[in-house]
This record gives C-alpha cells, structure tokens and sequence, in this order.
C-alpha cells in the first residue's frame, strides 16, 4: 500500500512517518516537492504517485499571522484539501484531512460535537472551516480529524516554548481561561494508524467529521504547571506562574474560550480511543531522553 502524506516537517507529520511504519510504502512530501498553493502541482504529484491512501497534514497553521495574510491562509487551509479531495475521489481512496476546535467560536459551556453549527472567530479557523467544506462537497470517502493545542518535540509549539520560558524566566503570565485538551501528536498519529488498520480489515465506521483530542480537560496555565512539574521533578528551575485572562494578553487573532471537543462518536464508529492529556504529555517528555 502507498500512503501520500503532505506536510514533511509538521509536527503531526513527523508523528505519522514515525507511527505509520509498517503499513505501506509512504510518500512524504514537504513543500519542496509539494507546494499546497500550486493547484496544479497537488494534482502533478497525486497523480504520479497514484498512492491507496492521502494523509493531509499540511496546514497554514500560524493563528496570528493569518489574520494579515489570509490568502495564503485559504490557498493552503481551503482550496488545496478541496483539491486533494477530487484527486482522492478520482482515484477511489479514501482521504484523512486534519482540522481544529478553531471552527468553533467557544460561546458553549459543554464539549462542541459533530453536530454543532461551526462559527469561526478569524481567518484561521474560517479557512480550516472552509477546507473542511470543500472535502464534503467533493463527497468521496473521508475523514476530517478536528483536533486541538497540538504538541510534540518538534517544531513550534506550547510545550516547547514553556520549557524554554520557564527555565529562563523567574516568572511568567499565562492565560487560565480558556479550556481544552492538550493533544500530543504521537495521539493523533495513533489514532490516525488505528483508524487506517480498521478500515484495511473492512471494519470502518461512517465517513465524515470526527473529534480527535486527548481525554479530560485544562487551561493553558494549567498545562504550564504541568509543563514545570515536570522540570521541577527533573531538577531544573521553573518560573513562578500567574493566571490570567484572555483580555490580559491581547493577540491578533480572537481564542475560542472553550476549545473542548466530544470524541466519543469517534469511539463508538471506529472503536478508536485516546488517553487522558497528561499521560500523553507524560509519554511525549519520557521521548526527551
């Protein structure tokens, strides 16, 4: 089996090159070979490497910088999963698309479900809205993966950035009203592995949109005090934490307060499961080592 997966350097990527072993021969492909703006060069290199499975985890993923530059957000967001939708449909095999808690606006008090009514607050998560519109309107076989707070040992991202913070300042500000579930990439890259294994031994569930985050719930201040737990644990030093709210630290683009995603229809179609947050993150930085 050949599986085509975008985005060579993306943390969930790299999780997936890792996890994916096994399966199949994998094409991966970075921007050097695959450039998600060039409409024709997505459809050049599907069709060359007529693969049995695409795997997008490619995305335009810097929240704040789409706010200025929002075509690119949508070129790479929007039109290209679109693309690699009727490319997939036109060979007959199925495409897994990854998405975000971005669509949702965060006004609800409990976990956002498949059935609720998106509402972006900016560019990012309408352009990831968008994108996730073009794969249905394609209608050939796929799966939409929202997740949310990705993290792992590469690249940017929350974790890494606080356990450089930390250990280089003696206090720190960080946002404690917003709530979600931090989800390593290694999870996704799991379920992702689970989810293609099903659907090889004819056991799939249903096509469409699913929540794929880890279980249970924090802030982002209370991922930080997790994050220097651990330093601490270690020996090294860790800033002192203070929560804040949201409207304490301004950004260009508008958070979701409540990023909080109900995975259980993943579990019930397709019998995949994740664990609980800080078993992930306790998994990921045992990796560190």
């Amino acid at each position: 089996m050949k599986i085509l997966i975008t985005g060579q350097h993306g943390q969930v990527s790299q999780a997936l090159q890792r996890r994916l072993q096994g399966l199949g021969e994998l094409i991966v492909l970075g921007r050097d070979q695959l450039d998600l703006a060039d409409v024709e060069q997505i459809r050049r290199q599907v069709r060359t490497h007529g693969p049995d499975l695409i795997i997008n985890a490619a995305a335009h993923t810097a929240v704040d910088l789409a706010e200025s530059e929002p075509d690119a957000a949508f070129a790479i967001n929007a039109i290209a999963p679109g693309i690699l939708a009727e490319e997939a449909k036109a060979l007959g095999i199925p495409l897994i698309h990854y998405s975000t808690d971005y669509v949702f606006d965060g006004s609800k008090p409990a976990p956002y479900t498949e059935a609720d009514t998106p509402n972006p607050l900016g560019v990012y998560g309408q352009s990831k809205l968008a994108g996730e519109q073009a794969i249905a309107n394609v209608g050939g076989e796929h799966l939409i993966l929202r997740t949310s707070w990705v993290y792992s040992n590469h690249g940017k991202n929350f974790l890494l950035t606080m356990q450089r913070l930390l250990q280089e300042k003696p206090q720190m500000r960080i946002v404690a009203d917003q709530i979600g579930a931090p989800t390593w990439a290694g999870t996704i890259a799991d379920s992702t592995h689970a989810l293609i294994e099903r659907w090889l031994a004819g056991q799939a569930g249903d096509w469409g949109v699913y929540h794929l985050t880890a279980q249970g719930e924090t802030s982002w201040f209370g991922f930080a005090q997790a994050i220097g737990e651990h330093l601490r644990a270690q020996g090294k030093a860790c800033a002192e934490l203070e929560a804040i709210p949201s409207s304490a630290y301004p950004t260009p683009a508008k958070r979701p307060l409540n990023s909080r995603l109900d995975c259980s229809r993943l579990q019930q179609q397709w019998h995949v499961s994740q664990p609980q947050w800080p078993d992930a993150l306790r998994e990921c930085l045992g990796e560190q080592h």
